[in-house]
């Protein structure tokens, strides 16, 4: 009598499963953990530039002040928050039937939030401000705040680094935080070797635990957001480098993320039952934004090629 096939044998047994979902969508961002957010009342949140300042003069005694009168001038900024939102619905008959090892909605539910946040770390960077979206740090930057590269672009050097962190002013010339695609830090890493002797081991070791590269004692964040295929010249996979600082909360510093005071964060509101379907749906929504209160706190540097 021939032996039960291994074909056979496999209807009475169970493959073994792991419970909850291994994470395989996944974009490094260490920055979103200490980027500070605010939370505003209405739609916007408007604030005040200076643009020249008052002027004053040099007088002698009895000299007539003329030039001296000159009033300061301001420019009103507004930024607005806008909605990332997604709806988990779920099939009650799946959800009662086959949460026994993950629970169907928690995984449609956290993988929505995971979705808003990627989207939100998408557009912080690359966000024009178009069709619902945030302005990215890369429209934000303004004119006089970028250095660039060579006519083609340039390699990666100390001396196009430190002309970019030159420009950045606003906290006295701290820079709290320079973002990197990581074929830059790879670069960076190079010029690091080639120096001979120099610590690739210079990091700084963040709230979190996670430890980053510094440059000058300011950390490195990687962000894979920026894209490595811009044009600078003939060269078509250029890239750009965006540093500056942080917001301390007094809403006159760097950048900070906008969000509702109502509703501050990424939230989770239960809508119910669907009236065509047995679906219930789960609404994760994120009420958003950024703002870059000092122009002298944010500088780029672009047609980084290598």
């Amino acid at each position: 009598m021939a032996s039960v096939t291994l074909a056979e044998s496999a209807k009475l047994s169970q493959d073994m499963l792991v419970q909850g979902v291994i994470e395989n969508v996944i974009t490094v961002n260490p920055f979103y953990d200490i980027l500070p957010f605010q939370s505003i009342d209405g739609n916007a949140l408007s604030y005040n530039r200076e643009n020249a300042l008052g002027a004053a003069e040099w007088a002698g005694v009895g000299s007539t002040i003329s030039a001296g009168k000159a009033a300061a001038t301001f420019d009103t900024v507004t930024s607005t928050l806008t909605t990332l939102v997604g709806d988990a619905e779920v099939n009650g008959l799946i959800q009662a039937t086959r949460s026994n090892i993950t629970d169907q909605k928690a995984a449609q539910v956290a993988s929505k939030a995971k979705s808003i946040g990627r989207a939100y770390q998408d557009k912080m960077i690359n966000g024009d401000g178009t069709s619902d979206t945030i302005t990215g740090l890369l429209s934000l930057v303004a004119s006089g705040q970028t250095k660039t590269g060579a006519t083609n672009g340039s390699d990666l050097s100390y001396d196009l680094l430190d002309e970019t962190l030159d420009k950045v002013t606003d906290k006295d010339g701290t820079v709290d935080y320079m973002l990197m695609n990581a074929r830059t830090i790879r670069s960076y890493y190079a010029l690091l070797r080639a120096l001979g002797g120099a610590g690739i081991g210079e990091v700084m070791t963040l709230p979190s635990g996670v430890q980053v590269p510094t440059y000058r004692g300011i950390p490195i964040f990687r962000n894979d957001y920026i894209p490595i295929n811009q044009t600078r010249g003939t060269s078509t996979s250029c890239t750009s480098i965006v540093m500056g600082t942080l917001d301390d909360g007094s809403m006159s510093h760097g950048i900070a993320g906008l969000t509702a005071s109502g509703n501050a964060g990424i939230s989770i509101e239960e809508i119910g039952s669907s009236e065509t379907k047995d679906e219930t749906i789960t609404r994760v929504k994120f009420y958003n934004g950024l703002a870059n209160f000092s122009e002298k706190g944010l500088a780029m540097l672009n047609g980084i090629k290598n």
